[in-house]
């Protein structure tokens, strides 16, 4: 059973201990700390996931999982909002990132003014891509080598979703 619920302290050591796999962050935005510290999570609980930012912890039967958030922009953008999300590695393959981004599209729109949530994959993330197709959203285009990770450029699929 997923859940989103708010951020806690405790979710301060699964932060540190899902955060520097490898295999999770390759696709994250590189603005994430390597190698992400205990104070790097508390800082991200306290104080990061509130500003500009509505943002949830994903759990699965009762276990910390994942973080979910939209990330609010300003002036003429602030009716739209950047979607990220990812969830811990054991966890993957079994349709948790699908429902819970579904789920918490949902809660935006019906708990804010947003009228449009988009977010952009990194091309080679597949898992993610398969992610937003499942949860609605539609591709609005491709960006050409728009994103530079560890000295290769990748294009970045943009997604949207607006409110109905």
């Amino acid at each position: 059973m997923i859940e989103l619920r708010e951020l806690k302290s405790d979710d301060r050591e699964w932060l540190v201990r899902y955060l520097n796999n490898e295999q999770l962050v390759r696709y994250l935005a590189s603005r994430i700390p390597q190698p992400y510290s205990f104070e790097d999570a508390s800082w991200w609980v306290e104080v990061g996931s509130k500003k500009g930012a509505f943002v949830r912890a994903i759990t699965f039967n009762n276990a910390f999982c994942g973080v979910i958030g939209v990330y609010t922009k300003e002036a003429e953008y602030a009716h739209a909002a950047e979607l990220g999300y990812w969830v811990a590695q054991e966890y993957w393959n079994k349709g948790i990132a699908s429902k819970a981004v579904t789920e918490f599209t949902e809660l935006v729109f019906a708990i804010t003014d947003i009228q449009r949530l988009y977010a952009v994959v990194s091309a080679p993330n597949l898992a993610s891509i398969q992610v937003m197709n499942k949860a609605g959203y539609s591709l609005e285009g491709i960006l050409r080598k728009s994103v530079q990770k560890q000295g290769q450029f990748y294009d970045e699929h943009l997604f949207a979703r607006l409110r109905v």
